[in-house]
């Protein structure tokens, strides 16, 4: 095993996190912001009002896009599994 097939092993599997990790990233962001305008606008100064709106948001999210999550994350495992035998010779 050569450092380039560590370095595109690390790669894949870094790459594969930020992919499957993005959707929901994305999501508690923007509904965060949405509430943070909110609370702006009406001088709500509640800080345990952003984190329900987030726990229903993030959680809808991986209801909707856990399958594609996961599925990203199983070829990741099936091709560095299929390949294994190129990695120790």
């Amino acid at each position: 095993m050569t450092i380039d097939d560590v370095q595109k092993i690390i790669g894949d599997g870094l790459f594969t996190i930020l992919k499957s990790s993005l959707p929901v990233l994305l999501v508690s962001l923007s509904v965060g912001l949405i509430v943070s305008i909110f609370q702006t606008v009406t001088s709500i100064q509640e800080q345990t009002l952003t984190f329900v709106p987030k726990v229903i948001a993030v959680f809808l999210t991986l209801t909707l896009v856990g399958n594609w999550m996961l599925n990203n994350m199983v070829t990741y495992m099936n091709d560095l599994w299929s390949s294994f035998a190129l990695y120790i010779r």
